[in-house]
């Protein structure tokens, strides 16, 4: 097997760049800017809290209405993966007077607080961490067997240590030895779960994964990290703040120790915030054009990674502020590298990279040994393309050391992964002649980037101010 294969996970292999990530499409000619952005973008919800709040709405006892999520393929899976599992998920009517043809505007959840009763036998995970991670816990549950399998870099992507801890806590799961998909998770209508220790270092979903299905376990759940640091701890303490909403006692007091007392989870509406790691593009937008971007509607109090964003990105020399009106971001005249631990914020690496590629100074990303397992081995996809464009990208063990030197045009691969995408787009913003190969992988976050993308440069992005 050679290092591009799938497969390969270490330092320089660019797992899911094999066939199944091949562009069927033409490559897309990211747009020049020709002078400053100065746009309003609106974002779409965020991937992370609509996962989550379909999940516990879907375990709650009565009906939720979830208002401005995001409607992308990683949510759809799970909003398709709760009807197989038994519940029903319909669309929010849109709203009155809406133009023909527009989509919902959210969606209407009727909870199980009961055993589920499966419509399918298989759930498709795609290539979607969230949906592996969340619903094979809530599976159990279940009075049937389900089988789930997803896109072959799904196949890749660790669960062995979720696996382990299901069968501690008394559910049956036969993944043949693999300790990835596909898995097939017999339940029994009710788990009686207990305290459980698993290694979480390779993705902080493993354990949200058990929390957010924990209060419907007959004793709860109580989970321990043991190995070395949790990834994303901002998506952990999400996971607590959205449980404790919807009625569940959880104890974190101790940071390597979740625990969540048996249950009922009560039933509510869930008002959807922006994404703001998919701001990341468009802020950068900013940075790379000496531009001004405004986002409205981003909250003044969150637990989402990209909270960090302006903060990261004034040490590489923005101004921004936050008002009622949103966030206003302006990039500098000159762009400054920057020595960051984005252990907590991993997602923002590949647009981070791309801005550092333009910086005066070297730059220095840290902590992010996990992005190897997401949706391919990122550090190793970033370091080859941007080395393409004539960058001066290494990898360490735990993430990218950047030096800058002018970048050309060219051929960008992205590897079915839409972070890489959006950072490919930042770069066409000021090298001319960046093709970006399967643009339409960034519908996992942002479904209509390319059109909001082109809004951006027209002074708009997103509905009209």
């Amino acid at each position: 097997m050679t290092a591009n294969q799938p497969g390969l996970a270490g330092p320089g292999a660019l797992a899911g760049s094999g066939p199944a990530s091949v562009p069927t499409q033409p490559a897309w000619p990211a747009p020049v800017a020709d002078c400053p952005v100065a746009a309003v973008v609106r974002l779409p919800g965020s991937k992370s809290v609509t996962n989550r709040a379909l999940v516990l709405a879907a375990l709650a006892g009565g009906r939720s209405v979830l208002t401005e999520p995001l409607r992308s393929r990683d949510t759809l899976l799970m909003a398709a993966g709760l009807r197989a599992l038994g519940v029903p998920v319909r669309d929010l009517d849109p709203p009155a007077g809406a133009a023909a043809g527009q989509s919902a505007a959210g969606w209407v959840v009727d909870g199980v607080a009961g055993p589920l009763h499966p419509t399918a036998p298989r759930v498709d995970t795609g290539n979607a961490g969230t949906v592996a991670r969340f619903l094979p816990p809530i599976a159990a549950l279940a009075t049937t067997a389900v089988t789930f399998d997803g896109d072959p870099r799904m196949r890749e992507r660790p669960l062995g240590p979720l696996l382990s801890a299901l069968r501690a806590l008394g559910v049956n799961v036969d993944d043949g030895g693999r300790g990835r998909l596909p898995v097939q998770v017999r339940g029994r209508g009710a788990v009686p779960g207990g305290a459980v220790i698993l290694d979480a270092s390779g993705s902080s979903q493993l354990v949200s994964g058990l929390l957010l299905a924990g209060a419907r376990y007959d004793a709860g759940v109580a989970v321990r990290h043991r190995g070395p640091p949790v990834p994303s701890a901002a998506h952990l303490a999400m996971t607590v703040a959205m449980l404790r909403a919807a009625g569940a006692v959880v104890d974190d007091v101790d940071p390597q120790r979740w625990c969540v007392q048996s249950g009922p989870l009560r039933a509510r509406d869930w008002a959807v915030e922006p994404d703001l790691s998919s701001a990341a593009a468009f802020l950068a937008a900013a940075m790379v054009t000496a531009g001004r971007v405004r986002v409205p509607g981003w909250p003044a109090d969150t637990t989402q990674p990209g909270a960090v964003l302006p903060e990261l990105l004034s040490r590489m020399g923005a101004r921004w502020s936050l008002a009622a009106d949103g966030l206003e971001l302006t990039g500098p005249a000159t762009i400054s590298g920057i020595d960051a631990d984005l252990r907590d914020c991993g997602e923002l690496a590949p647009v981070l990279a791309a801005v550092a590629a333009l910086a005066s100074t070297p730059s220095r990303l840290r902590g992010i040994a996990h992005l190897r397992l997401q949706e391919t081995d990122r550090l190793a996809a970033l370091a080859r393309e941007l080395g393409r464009l004539g960058g001066d990208v290494r990898e360490t063990a735990d993430g990218l050391e950047i030096r800058p030197r002018p970048l050309h045009g060219g051929p960008v691969a992205t590897y079915a992964d839409h972070r890489l995408a959006m950072a490919a787009a930042v770069l066409g913003l000021v090298v001319p002649g960046v093709l970006v190969e399967d643009v339409a992988t960034t519908a996992k976050t942002v479904p209509d980037f390319v059109d909001r993308w082109a809004g951006l440069l027209a002074g708009r992005s997103g509905a009209a101010d």
